[in-house]
């Protein structure tokens, strides 16, 4: 529960950020291959137990309650954070400052967020091993989470996000976060109750009818508080800053939505035809949120935010498993194809530009990996896997996930299978956040679970530690142009409301001009440059090589500022390292220009050897893969991860990429 909470949390929760304790260290040695654990398997839940507590909360709290209370009166729950310590030891800590005289903390030691999550490592161990502790684990946290649950008037079905060491519920968190109360509106902890309650509720449906009972019901009073927020506008949309968007997301995200559909489609699975229902509806919602195409800012991706078509970030980003899951549930295509075009067009981008960044807002501005955003892109990866039987995003999927066992820019593995420690997260510098709090561990045991199910992906995955390198989509700072005679300025502040500046700004009067270099390329690149416009404001510029470009502010709708800082997309790509604009009418105000080449490229080796070929080009291109002197099966794909040719080759071989496709070689 940290660096999630990030610019787009600022904006909507108000001061919602936690206190995520903070300590780097040295950019880390190349990582050894991960030991597995004594059973062969990459999930270590030692740690996580390490973070579990037991908490006793006050009889007859009027609106919380759980099953079996009056037998079983004390409650199981993660600490929130777990702060490094020499020797490789970890001290358990609360959020906020903590009360010497009351053993308070200002926000909690315990939360709803990580409590739900837990929940599910432990459910889907249970069901994967069949381990007895596992499920006692699953059972004690599921009573936890219910116990968050308002149970009854106006906010019935919402859940109180912080609980103190001795059970006590903490409604109103310091700082103050919104909601506050945190039970007196929808939230991003009422759609991961559903979460666990929906997938605890399929697993416990034939072990223990009597506790299954009483998770359906409580999932049907998270269900209809979303019901009564959020799909009372089904079918609804409204306008974000010119784009079409549905109103009937949980707190108009894409993210929270997506991890209610996955309890929602595991209890359908399991015969709840309501929840099936909000599941088919919450989905089409997600669906909805695709957004840009082969060449165009997203790339496909499913954004995370209604009131933003500017950002994306990778935490919490389950939109295309969500809809993998809805789709196969459902036999729906419609579903699968907005999931397809995320992994096809914006994964494979997300890959070669550098990994699970925190945030693109549009431009790569929090450059920050953490578990949370490489899990939700494994677990993406791997439903899709499952739902369509491509080995295309199995492929994906291993590359991506080895970013756990040290195929990042630090070379440091993330997650250890030996101990269960997940580290809290990779700095841009290479530098490594050593502490390992619950939601940290929890998403890198969600990993290693995934892998564990997926037996061959976990094989690639492990043996891929290092990026040997990587060609992919760049950014260049406005204020970094060579010649200029117009504007240099600084933002007031780097947040909009809804999208960030990634520095100082440009602006460009008519006539005025401006050029950069962007370096030698042995492809041509697409340009898009960010331009900030009022709604209404119109500018005209013409780009040598890239034809002319008219903008117009879009209407401002739900985003919470009037102002839109989005990419526009030039007209042709650019063929040399120089790019000049000079604006013909109205003053063009650039943040910077996202450069992304028609052919981008990843290797990652180790003990093996995987690399990725993606092409944003619009017609098909010739390149090369492989390395000279080993051996490697390449397979090429098309835009919706269809394989289209297998080569065996004994070093490079030159393939031809359809419009959007890609190539993978294993080796």
């Amino acid at each position: 529960m940290n660096a999630r909470w990030s610019a787009r949390l600022t904006a909507v929760l108000g001061t919602a950020a936690l206190a995520v304790p903070l300590t780097t260290a040295a950019a880390a040695a190349p990582a050894p291959a991960p030991a597995a654990t004594a059973s062969g398997a990459l999930t270590n839940l030692e740690h996580l137990d390490f973070l579990l507590d037991e908490a006793t909360p006050p009889a007859d709290v009027a609106g919380h309650s759980t099953y079996r209370q009056t037998e079983e009166p004390t409650l199981l729950a993660p600490w929130t954070y777990a702060d490094a310590r020499d020797g490789g030891t970890f001290q358990r800590v609360g959020g906020g400052p903590l009360d010497a005289a009351t053993g308070d903390w200002g926000q909690g030691a315990y939360n709803a967020d990580d409590n739900t999550r837990a929940a599910v490592v432990y459910t889907r161990h249970w069901e994967l091993t069949g381990d007895a502790d596992s499920r006692q684990k699953a059972y004690e946290l599921l009573r936890t989470v219910a116990y968050h649950q308002t149970t009854e008037g106006p906010s019935a079905g919402n859940v109180v996000l912080w609980m103190q060491p001795d059970g006590e519920l903490n409604p109103s968190a310091e700082p103050v976060e919104l909601p506050d109360p945190s039970d007196s509106g929808p939230s991003y902890w009422t759609a991961r109750t559903v979460w666990a309650l929906g997938e605890g509720y399929a697993a416990f449906a034939d072990d223990d009818p009597a506790f299954a009972s009483f998770l359906k019901d409580r999932l049907a009073l998270s269900r209809g508080a979303i019901e009564r927020d959020a799909l009372s506008k089904y079918g609804q949309y409204v306008e974000s800053d010119g784009k079409k968007v549905p109103a009937w997301l949980i707190v108009d995200g894409a993210d929270a939505t997506a991890e209610a559909v996955l309890g929602l489609t595991a209890a359908g699975r399991a015969g709840d035809d309501t929840s099936a229902t909000a599941a088919r509806q919450l989905a089409e919602g997600v669906a909805a949120m695709a957004s840009g195409n082969t060449r165009q800012w997203p790339y496909g991706a499913i954004l995370p935010w209604a009131q933003s078509p500017a950002m994306w970030h990778a935490w919490g980003s389950q939109m295309p498993a969500a809809l993998a899951e809805a789709g196969d549930l459902f036999d729906d295509e419609a579903l699968v194809k907005p999931a397809i075009a995320d992994a096809t067009g914006f994964t494979t981008t997300l890959l070669t530009a550098g990994g699970p960044d925190n945030g693109w807002y549009p431009s790569p501005t929090d450059r920050v990996q953490i578990a949370y955003g490489a899990d939700s892109r494994v677990q993406s990866l791997l439903a899709l896997a499952d739902t369509t039987g491509s080995a295309a995003f199995a492929e994906l999927a291993g590359m991506q996930a080895a970013w756990f066992f040290g195929a990042n820019h630090a070379g440091a593995r993330m997650y250890d299978p030996a101990t269960g420690v997940t580290f809290d997260g990779l700095q841009p510098d290479g530098t490594v956040n050593r502490n390992s709090g619950a939601e940290s561990t929890i998403h890198g045991l969600l990993t290693a679970l995934a892998l564990d199910a997926h037996p061959a992906v976990a094989e690639r995955a492990t043996a891929l530690t290092s990026v040997e390198s990587r060609v992919g989509l760049s950014y260049v700072e406005a204020e970094d142009a060579v010649r200029t005679d117009g504007t240099v300025f600084t933002p007031e502040s780097s947040w909009t409301g809804e999208s960030s500046w990634s520095g100082d700004g440009l602006t460009l009067q008519p006539r005025q001009s401006a050029s950069w270099d962007l370096g030698p390329s042995d492809t041509r690149r697409w340009i898009e440059p960010v331009i900030l416009t009022e709604p209404g404001e119109k500018s005209l510029s013409t780009w040598r090589g890239g034809g002319v470009l008219s903008v117009t502010g879009p209407a401002q709708g739900i985003s919470p500022t009037p102002g839109a800082l989005l990419p526009a997309s030039l007209t042709a790509p650019v063929s040399g390292s120089d790019v000049r604009v000079t604006a013909q009418s109205g003053a063009l105000t650039l943040d910077g220009l996202i450069v992304r080449p028609w052919i981008s490229r990843l290797v990652l080796g180790g003990d093996a050897r995987s690399e990725l070929v993606h092409s944003s080009a619009i017609a098909p291109q010739r390149t090369s893969i492989g390395t000279e002197g080993v051996p490697s099966t390449v397979r090429v794909y098309d835009d919706q991860g269809s394989l289209l040719r297998t080569t065996a080759t004994p070093g490079v071989v030159t393939v031809v990429l359809p419009a959007g496709g890609f190539a993978v070689a294993e080796g």
